[in-house]
């Protein structure tokens, strides 16, 4: 790599990262006006302890992303599968309609949504943000598996059937520790979504719940508090700790060299 691309690549990482870097070290500042020189204190930290409202909205955003994960992994997995495994009427049309839900603006989206919870009865509520999320979530995973089912081909599986495995065998034994990584990849791609989205849970939230993401808009809009930096560190240092993790566990970012 020349010089000249490391310089361009260092100079794309650090309009990246020192957004982030500033925040967390802003937790960190005793000045609610973030005046300099810092003065290094943990009293953002302890008056988030306090914050019974953000505390509460962080909860919720955790809760449903975890419940987001597990049921767009699933089914999405699922989906996915069929459509590398099987062939059926309407497969191609099927899998043109996963594009336009991860195209069209999430406000347009989100007012749709909005409409037809009432229109069916759901109404507003976590279990409708829910709802929404594994809408928004299930396209990704089969993206995701399905990039990596496209690397897989049926010839193990036809192998292990043909020496006696049933399905479930087949599927647990030789295809999902195959597709295990895009599985953890999709995993990790729904939770993000579910954890960030704002504008499905803006338009389907009641008065009085929130998730985190539009806990802090209404903060922003209210007046900036320090303890909204204070919670972001504490996301952004577990998030990246966990992303590292499954990247060293499963080499999402390839073999290491010799």
């Amino acid at each position: 790599m020349s010089r000249l691309s490391q310089a361009l690549l260092g100079a794309v990482l650090v309009f990246l990262y020192m957004p982030i870097v500033v925040m967390v070290v802003m937790a960190f500042n005793r000045s609610a006006l973030y005046e300099l020189p810092i003065e290094w204190d943990t009293v953002w930290f302890q008056a988030l302890a306090g914050n019974e409202r953000l505390l509460t909205a962080s909860m919720n955003s955790i809760l449903i992303a975890l419940a987001n994960t597990v049921i767009a992994t699933v089914l999405g997995t699922m989906a996915a599968l069929a459509f590398a495994r099987f062939r059926f009427r309407g497969r191609n049309l099927m899998r043109l309609l996963l594009l336009p839900t991860i195209t069209i603006p999430w406000l347009i989206i989100g007012t749709a949504m909005l409409v037809l919870f009432f229109w069916i009865g759901i109404g507003r509520g976590l279990h409708a943000i829910l709802l929404g999320h594994v809408a928004l979530s299930i396209p990704y995973v089969v993206i995701v598996v399905g990039a990596r089912l496209a690397g897989f081909g049926p010839a193990l599986e036809e192998a292990a059937a043909s020496l006696g495995a049933s399905p479930w065998q087949t599927f647990v034994r030789v295809s999902f520790p195959v597709i295990a990584p895009g599985v953890v990849a999709a995993a990790l791609f729904a939770f993000a979504v579910s954890f960030d989205q704002f504008v499905i849970s803006y338009f389907l939230s009641p008065p009085g719940v929130s998730t985190l993401p539009v806990e802090i808009y209404a903060a922003i809009r209210k007046g900036f508090t320090p303890e909204v930096n204070a919670i972001s560190a504490i996301i952004i240092l577990v998030s990246m700790g966990l992303m590292l993790a499954f990247a060293r566990l499963y080499r999402f970012g390839g073999e290491r060299g010799s």
